[in-house]
């Protein structure tokens, strides 16, 4: 007699079957466990949309998450065929699953950057990132912490109404402000001439100083906030 299929629904929790393979990666997904976000019957096979519960994502390195970040994968959910996934217990609820992922989020919501993540996700690793102000703040003290002033500088991108154009070299002298708009904002110098510019505008002219790193880290972020 032939086995009859399980018919799945939304909502039921399943764990994937040994020796199933991730078909984006090709890593290993033998006992995954997850709730069923979605059944699609559409093209003769049937899909399900998989969330991973808490404790399977708890599990899971931070360094796949990071990867899934980079190449554009989701690590919250998969798709697989309902072939794949077998019935199972839920072990946690809901709540579990949200409160965890918005823990992991922080962690690498910047990893997409490669070079640059790092540091970023250090500066920014406790902060909301729908958080505007407290972002910024962060990055205000992180900036005076860490920039070793008065550094040379040049513009990397001039503002259309000021005196300043591309490729000008100035000394930065300290921070003035943090703006929502413009982010932080330093005192510099051309010359005698003091001027009160973007530092996302700025790329340090030392490229082996640690100015130039923690420089650069900022502007990245800045130009994909």
């Amino acid at each position: 007699m032939e086995k009859k299929t399980h018919v799945f629904q939304v909502g039921d929790s399943v764990m994937v079957k040994s020796g199933t393979k991730d078909p984006d990666t090709g890593g290993d997904l033998s006992d995954w466990q997850g709730r069923i976000t979605e059944v699609d019957d559409s093209d003769g096979e049937t899909i399900v949309t998989i969330e991973w519960d808490s404790i399977t994502l708890k599990n899971t390195p931070l360094s796949i998450i990071k990867d899934c970040e980079r190449e554009g994968l989701d690590w919250r959910v998969i798709g697989l065929s309902a072939n794949d996934v077998q019935p199972v217990v839920s072990r946690d609820t809901k709540r579990d699953v949200e409160k965890l992922t918005a823990e992991i989020e922080r962690q690498v919501s910047w990893a997409y950057l490669d070079d640059e993540s790092e540091r970023i996700q250090q500066v920014l690793s406790e902060i909301d990132a729908d958080d505007e102000i407290a972002l910024m703040e962060a990055w205000e003290e992180h900036l005076e912490e860490n920039l070793k002033f008065p550094f040379e500088a040049k513009v990397a991108e001039s503002q259309d109404r000021g005196r300043l154009r591309t490729g000008d070299r100035v000394e930065v002298k300290s921070i003035s402000l943090a703006d929502e708009m413009y982010g932080v904002i330093v005192h510099v110098q051309r010359g005698k001439e003091p001027f009160d510019v973007p530092l996302c505008d700025l790329e340090a002219t030392d490229k082996t100083s640690e100015n130039c790193h923690v420089l650069r880290a900022y502007v990245v972020w800045f130009a994909n906030r």
